[in-house]
């Protein structure tokens, strides 16, 4: 079901924007209660939040305007991605960003912490938040900050997942948190950041290149025409032989991203159900390889 969503555009939008919600639930219910740093763009966002209470002397505003700041910081991005990664990836994450915002906004914080523990509420932060990030990044979009420079990183052929560019500029942002706050606000806050970008890494299927040797005895070029045609990847063909058998057998290698297994999937079950195929995940892939990120 979630398959067919994503193949229309704005099926995949609204998957971004459901994304972004579950993104915002995970920040407002579990993490922004404890007073923690959630790393990232969101994260400076906050300290710049915390900066501004402290000078104007106040515990609280109305609503969270670190969404705010987000949204003000993401313009220059923007026009980045709009450079680098095209015009409907910029409109989808202009659209996404401003989802971001008003979900932040206007979900209510709890007074008191949902979850008293606080390992287990970062647990639970980072990871509802993680999976609403990258199921923003699997539709296609993004929701600004450091997504957008992590795209272009890896889109320029950088060796990195967008989880990874993450941990690394969060290193910096936690050292200021130290500054500003208590040395157990900020364990906790690295706790969670990791939780959130693994979770990110996981749900994010298209960071993630795979190796697919198929087997096939069929030597019908609908299989070859799919993946050439449909998926726009390239083949290397072996001839081999069954061991116990004796037939001659088809070795396809096809080098993708995991979110496109599934398209290939299908196609083999309509084209030779009695195939079979070896999925290898983490290869490193470089030189004429096309990453498609969003």
């Amino acid at each position: 079901m979630v398959r067919n969503v994503m193949k229309s555009g704005w099926g995949r939008l609204s998957m971004a924007a459901l994304g972004a919600l579950i993104y915002a639930v995970g920040i407002n219910l579990f993490v922004v209660p404890l007073g923690l740093i959630t790393g990232g763009m969101m994260g400076f966002c906050q300290l710049l939040r915390s900066a501004v209470l402290m000078v104007l002397r106040l515990d609280s505003f109305s609503f969270d305007i670190a969404g705010l700041i987000y949204y003000a910081l993401n313009i220059p991005l923007l026009l980045l991605s709009y450079r680098s990664l095209g015009k409907i990836f910029s409109r989808n994450t202009l659209i996404i960003s401003t989802a971001y915002t008003l979900f932040l906004s206007l979900i209510p914080i709890p007074a008191t912490p949902i979850v008293d523990d606080m390992l287990t509420s970062c647990l639970l932060g980072g990871i509802i938040s993680g999976v609403g990030s990258g199921l923003v990044l699997t539709s296609g979009s993004c929701g600004g900050g450091l997504h957008i420079l992590g795209l272009y990183l890896s889109k320029k052929g950088v060796r990195t997942t967008v989880g990874q560019f993450e941990l690394v500029f969060n290193g910096a942002l936690f050292v200021l948190c130290g500054v500003m706050f208590d040395l157990p606000t900020v364990i906790y806050s690295v706790m969670n950041t990791i939780f959130h970008s693994m979770a990110t890494d996981r749900t994010h299927r298209q960071s993630v290149t795979v190796q697919v040797l198929i087997f096939t005895k069929s030597d019908s070029p609908e299989l070859d025409s799919f993946i050439m045609d449909n998926l726009h990847r390239g083949i290397t063909r072996w001839e081999g032989k069954g061991v116990y058998t004796g037939e001659a057998t088809h070795i396809l290698c096809v080098c993708m991203n995991k979110f496109e297994i599934g398209d290939l999937r299908e196609a083999l079950r309509q084209i030779d159900p009695k195939a079979f195929f070896i999925v290898q995940e983490g290869v490193h892939v470089s030189s004429n390889f096309d990453r498609r990120l969003s």
